[in-house]
């Protein structure tokens, strides 16, 4: 009588780990050697954009508003066509962001001659390694495998970054 209790509560638990299983490893953190997943978001102008692999060799995320800026006026400084030519993308996370903030900077964000793609859903960036204050650096090969990730000071070192070599 009392075994399929036991096997319920064995198969609840099974269960339960392995959704706790599956959900660490959706919110594993990119690496050196990680695939980097083709995602679709929308611009500063509201337009769709869905990333395949050998669309980016850069990729450049902004996790607050200090270092988007800093990102955002260096790129201004540059030829409109500057990150398509360098075969970059800019994410900026507008998630969270209350709806005043949102009133004054996505306005602003439309006057950049640069796309900037928006990161405004919960767990859009939860795979990308951040640092406090700094720009994540990705660098794919053309397969979409991550060949290397630096964070950087947006205001001091953006030109190491599109350095040509």
């Amino acid at each position: 009588m009392h075994r399929p209790h036991r096997f319920i509560a064995s198969f609840r638990w099974a269960l339960a780990a392995l959704a706790l299983t599956a959900s660490a490893l959706a919110a594993e953190l990119y690496k050196v050697g990680s695939l980097f997943e083709p995602f679709t978001t929308k611009d500063q102008h509201e337009q769709s954009y869905t990333f395949k692999p050998g669309d980016a060799s850069v990729i450049l995320v902004s996790f607050e508003m200090g270092s988007g800026k800093r990102a955002n006026t260096w790129l201004a400084k540059q030829p409109p066509s500057f990150l398509s030519d360098n075969k970059a993308l800019l994410i900026n996370n507008i998630y969270g962001m209350p709806g005043v903030g949102r009133m004054f900077a996505l306005p602003k964000m439309k006057k950049y001659p640069h796309r900037i793609l928006l990161a405004d859903e919960d767990g859009f960036l939860s795979r990308y390694p951040a640092a406090d204050n700094k720009l994540t650096v990705l660098r794919l090969d053309a397969a979409g495998v991550i060949t290397s990730i630096q964070q950087i000071d947006p205001g001091k070192e953006m030109d190491s970054i599109f350095a040509k070599k």
